[in-house]
C-alpha cells in the first residue's frame, strides 16, 4: 500500500467513524426510511473509497453532504428508469413476461446507458432513445426535435462514441 492509499485510506476510516452516523440521519430525513439511509450512507463511503488522492477536507460534514447529495441524485434517477421500465412490461402480453433476473440486468444495462449519456445534452440523449428504443428514423426524430437530420446524425454519432467509449472506461 503506498503512503497516497495509506492516507486515503486513514481519512476515510476518520470520516466514517466520526460521521457515519450523523449522515445516516441526514440521509433517513430526506428519505423517511432508515433503511434505504443506512444503505445510501454506505454508498456514499464506498464512492469515497473509489478516490485516488486524499481531500483533505476541512468541512467533512459539508464535502459529506455533497457526495451524498450525488448518491442521492443517482438513486432517484435509478428509480425513475425503474418505474418506467416496469410501466413498459406492464403492458406486455403474460406470454412476454420477463424473469425477475433478466429484469435485473435490462434494469443494471439501463442504469450504466443512463450514466453512460448523462454528460450529454438532453437534445442529444433524447434523439439517441428516439432512435435505439422507439426504432425512429432519422427524419421522424427530426421532425419530432424540429432539428435538421443533419443534426439528428451528428447527434447519433455523438451519443454512440459515448456508450462505446464510456463501456470501455475512455472518458470522452
Amino acid at each position: 500500500m503506498s503512503a497516497t492509499d495509506h492516507a486515503l485510506a486513514h481519512e476515510i476510516t476518520m470520516l466514517y467513524s466520526d460521521h457515519h452516523g450523523w449522515l445516516r440521519g441526514w440521509l433517513r430525513k430526506r428519505l423517511g426510511d432508515a433503511h434505504q439511509a443506512a444503505d445510501l450512507a454506505h454508498d456514499t463511503f464506498m464512492q469515497l473509497l473509489t478516490r485516488s488522492q486524499p481531500v483533505a477536507v476541512r468541512e467533512p460534514r459539508a464535502f459529506l453532504t455533497t457526495v451524498a447529495q450525488r448518491v442521492l441524485a443517482n438513486h432517484y434517477r435509478r428509480q425513475q428508469l425503474e418505474r418506467a421500465y416496469l410501466d413498459a412490461l406492464a403492458v406486455l402480453p403474460e406470454a412476454v413476461a420477463v424473469s425477475p433476473e433478466d429484469r435485473a440486468i435490462v434494469m443494471e444495462t439501463l442504469v450504466e446507458i443512463d450514466r453512460m449519456l448523462g454528460n450529454l445534452a438532453p437534445v442529444v440523449k433524447r434523439a439517441f432513445l428516439m432512435s435505439q428504443l422507439d426504432g425512429m428514423s432519422h427524419g421522424e426524430i427530426a421532425s419530432a426535435l424540429e432539428i435538421s437530420v443533419t443534426s439528428v446524425k451528428r447527434y447519433l454519432v455523438k451519443a454512440g462514441e459515448q456508450c462505446y467509449f464510456g463501456a470501455h472506461g475512455v472518458v470522452l
